[in-house]
């Protein structure tokens, strides 16, 4: 049954096709155009049909595609029209002579933008690829907890050592006129610089060891 069904639809299409070609042919040769030229007009008007068909089935709907397809389709259904009784063959007016000779243009033009115009062609996603057994990555464990630190045991604190306690000093005795001169020395310096003499430079400015400088130090305060 479904061959008779294609069989039945391909026979339709045949017919429709010859009919729609003889009326082309027929208003092409009215319209001035003899010989050979009168059979290529309806070549070009049923190709340039197909081609935007086609181009509107594989590329999708397109400004382009359907102006072509509906001029295409125009000039078959005007032809098959004019051909039924409602135009004189014997006279065809000049507007009708006109577009019969500016086709092979229009159709020249609409043929080559079809075949030449870029279409749109969206990218197709990668297909996602088989995982490899032998590169599988290993399940992560969780990772055991750290026992907890013990405490350091830490050791006593050692007793710091006693300090060694300062031996007194020998008392230096200690002359009166070098005590006196001490003083002068003293006074002159604190007039000087406005501060009181220090051991180290009292010492320096007697010229005397470092117990003798102390011991006059202790009798200036």
């Amino acid at each position: 049954m479904a061959r008779l069904r294609v069989d039945a639809v391909l026979v339709q299409a045949v017919i429709a096709g010859a009919l729609s070609f003889a009326h082309l042919h027929d208003l092409a040769a009215a319209a001035g155009q003899d010989g050979w030229k009168a059979w290529a007009y309806p070549v070009s008007v049923d190709l340039l049909l197909v081609a935007a068909w086609r181009r509107l089935r594989t590329d999708g709907p397109s400004r382009l595609a359907w102006c072509w397809f509906l001029i295409a389709l125009v000039a078959s259904l005007g032809a098959n029209v004019a051909t039924a009784g409602l135009l004189d063959l014997n006279d065809v007016p000049a507007w009708l002579r006109i577009l019969v000779a500016a086709w092979p243009a229009l159709a020249f033009m609409g043929g080559t933008l079809l075949a030449h115009s870029p279409t749109r062609q969206e990218p197709e996603a990668p297909a996602p690829s088989a995982p490899d057994p032998e590169h599988e990555p290993e399940p992560v464990t969780a990772a055991e907890p750290d026992p907890e630190p013990q405490a350091a045991a830490v050791p006593p604190a050692e007793e710091a050592p006693a300090l060694p306690t300062a031996k007194p000093r020998p008392v230096v005795p200690v002359p009166a006129a070098l005590v006196d001169h001490a003083r002068k020395v003293a006074a002159d310096h604190q007039q000087r610089t406005g501060s009181r003499i220090d051991t180290d430079t009292l010492r320096a400015r007697l010229g005397v060891p470092p117990q003798l400088a102390d011991a006059i130090a202790a009798q200036l305060t």
